[in-house]
Formats: structure tokens, C-alpha cells, sequence
């Protein structure tokens, strides 16, 4: 992702090094599964901890989207700007908050079998620059774990006509 697919978007839209994939297979048809990710309201279904809403625009390019994850006391705030959407094949994004920053997309390819592979790609900026790269490679697995279950209980729920 360039900067160019992030215009005003300055260092968040390059990708930063804290870098993680997540993978799922989902049993329903692809146009399916793109529309109920793109429902950005409902992946607080999937998204633990977290309510998600778009605060402008229509939830397609150039929206911007706000994910505000509560775990007791500690709140993180993410602001995501919509970049790009191909329907039903990819959305990129760029988070563009004050803590979370950099590009991601999500990527869903029809297989055979009226079935679908959804890849979330994220590249974050790491916060307090040396502390950040210090501490990414014991926050990588948790985040990657967090990630992977979050995008599972989302093809569940496709699976199931819940979202």
C-alpha cells in the first residue's frame, strides 16, 4: 500500500514493522462473506471487547471508522479511513489514530464449494519508537492469536446467518 491510497494520511498509510496475517476458511459464498466483513457495525459480534461504528461516510471509500476496544479501565481507540474498496474481493484500509497507525486489508477469494478464504493483512507503526520494537516480539503472539481467534468467530457467524 502506498501513501498514494491514503492521500492526507502522511506516515500512517506506509507500513510499519509490527507486521501480522490472519487466515480463515469460511463455508459460504464469497459476496456473502465480503458483505457481512463490510458491515463494520457487527464486527462488534466478532471483534472481542470492541464496538465498532462509522462515524463518517457510508462505510465504503473514504469513510472513516472508529473501533473502540474496552478492557476494564484501558480503552484504545482505532480510527480507520476506508481507502479502497473492490468488492467482493478486498478493502483497504489505513488506521489513522493517535496510538494505532498503519495500512491493513482484507483479502476474500471464492473456492470451490461455495466457500471463501478471508486474509487480514495488518502493518502497524510501533508506538514509543525503541520501547515499540523492544516489546513487539512479546506482544506478536498474543496479537496474532487475538487476531486469528477474532476473524474465526467472524466465518462462524457467517457460517451461521448470525451477521
Amino acid at each position: 500500500m502506498t501513501s498514494q491510497e491514503g492521500p492526507g494520511l502522511g506516515d500512517a498509510a506506509r507500513p510499519g514493522i509490527g507486521e501480522f496475517t490472519a487466515t480463515v476458511i469460511v463455508n459460504a459464498p464469497a459476496s456473502r462473506v465480503f458483505a457481512a466483513f463490510m458491515d463494520w457495525e457487527k464486527q462488534s459480534a466478532w471483534i472481542p471487547f470492541t464496538k465498532v461504528r462509522v462515524v463518517e461516510g457510508d462505510g465504503g471509500e473514504g469513510s472513516l471508522v472508529e473501533a473502540v476496544t474496552a478492557i476494564g479501565p484501558a480503552v484504545i481507540r482505532d480510527e480507520l479511513r476506508v481507502v479502497k474498496v473492490n468488492a467482493p474481493f478486498e478493502v483497504r484500509v489505513v488506521h489513522c489514530g493517535k496510538v494505532l497507525r498503519g495500512p491493513g486489508s482484507m483479502r476474500c477469494t471464492a473456492m470451490s464449494g461455495d466457500r471463501a478464504q478471508v486474509v487480514l493483512h495488518e502493518w502497524f507503526h510501533l508506538p514509543a519508537g525503541p520501547v515499540g520494537k523492544i516489546a513487539w516480539p512479546v506482544l506478536w503472539p498474543g496479537s496474532k492469536i487475538g487476531f486469528t481467534g477474532a476473524l474465526k468467530k467472524f466465518g462462524r457467524l457467517v457460517e451461521q446467518d448470525q451477521i
